[in-house]
């Protein structure tokens, strides 16, 4: 009887499926231009919509769900920037917002992304600012607050930094920053051999582009996405890591490279109070270099995932892909 046992097992595994391709119908992620008034407007009402629902997580100073998004960054921007973990960190943390809006703010379509190449060096000029279909304008000459578009009025409650205190959504819109998000500076990126580089040129020329470009609140490396142009700008950037990826997708899907702790006091983020205890490692991943294992936090807003589940868009568990304008 047991050469019968082998024989059915042999038999079930023969006609088991392989999965090897588990992503049959990846969600459509879309340039922002090219989404018509409709769809900016119900996307526009997914994100007021977190921003009207109490925080229920109990995470420091967040008030609403958008805040508690935002918190998965400021409490840990210092393990999460100019390290091995940062594309992929961000590429779930886009994830966890898109999923917030569709399974809580009832939005049907997909996160959209920012084709910053159409704007670089003219942000200003961008139809993302656009008063009605957009995220409203600058920042005011006196305040820095917005003053048009959905999100006007906003309170939010963390930040600057890792402080906790009410305040407005604020920008300061730079032509001349904007240019770092230069087609120019992508295909630089792009052209990378490995991602010992190509991580940290994307992570300088075209991320500080749409961070600068925006300033104000966006400029902040901790408490940035208060600004919800943060999400679009980040899921460009995770298309620039995809666009890199697929170049060679079974070598660059399959390795991680890069440090797991930032140096103190890099430009553009404030410093760490002592309140906020100094990375030693990750969950999964305690050395000093990056690994497959690395655990990535999202503080209960989403399923925790390792940097595994994360490097191949269309894979196990991630199922999108990016619809080029």
């Amino acid at each position: 009887m047991a050469w019968f046992r082998e024989v059915a097992i042999f038999a079930l595994l023969l006609c088991a499926p392989t999965n090897a391709q588990p992503c049959t119908n990846p969600a459509k992620r879309r340039a922002w231009h090219t989404l018509n008034n409709i769809e900016k407007t119900e996307y526009l009402d997914a994100e007021l919509c977190l921003m009207n629902k109490p925080a229920r997580l109990g995470l420091p100073g967040a008030k609403t769900r958008f805040d508690e998004l935002q918190a998965i960054h400021q409490l840990q921007a210092y393990a999460t920037h100019h390290v091995g973990a940062f594309l992929p960190f961000h590429r779930l943390m886009m994830l966890a917002h898109e999923t917030a809006l569709r399974t809580e703010c009832g939005y049907t379509g997909y996160q959209p992304y920012w084709q910053e190449q159409l704007d670089a060096g003219k942000f200003s000029q961008s139809v993302l600012f656009d008063p009605v279909y957009g995220f409203g304008g600058d920042g005011s000459r006196t305040t820095g607050c917005i003053t048009t578009g959905p999100f006007a009025n906003y309170t939010n409650s963390l930040g600057p930094g890792y402080e906790i205190t009410n305040h407005c959504i604020n920008r300061r819109i730079s032509d001349a920053m904007s240019a770092r998000s230069s087609q120019a500076n992508v295909g630089n990126c792009l052209a990378k051999p490995d991602f010992g580089t190509a991580w940290p040129c994307i992570e300088d020329a075209p991320h500080g582009g749409g961070h600068g470009g925006v300033g104000g609140q966006m400029i902040n490396g901790v408490s940035s996405p208060g600004d919800p142009i943060f999400y679009l700008h980040h899921t460009w950037l995770d298309k620039v890591f995809w666009d890199w990826q697929a170049r060679d997708r079974a070598n660059r899907t399959g390795g991680i490279t890069g440090t797991n702790i930032m140096p103190d006091n890099r430009r553009g983020f404030p410093p760490r109070p002592a309140s906020i205890p100094k990375p030693t490692g990750a969950d999964g991943d305690p050395g000093t270099v990056t690994t497959l294992g690395h655990v990535l936090n999202m503080y209960g807003n989403s399923p925790n995932k390792t940097i595994a589940d994360v490097m191949d868009i269309q894979g196990e568990f991630l199922c999108y892909q990016y619809v080029e304008p």
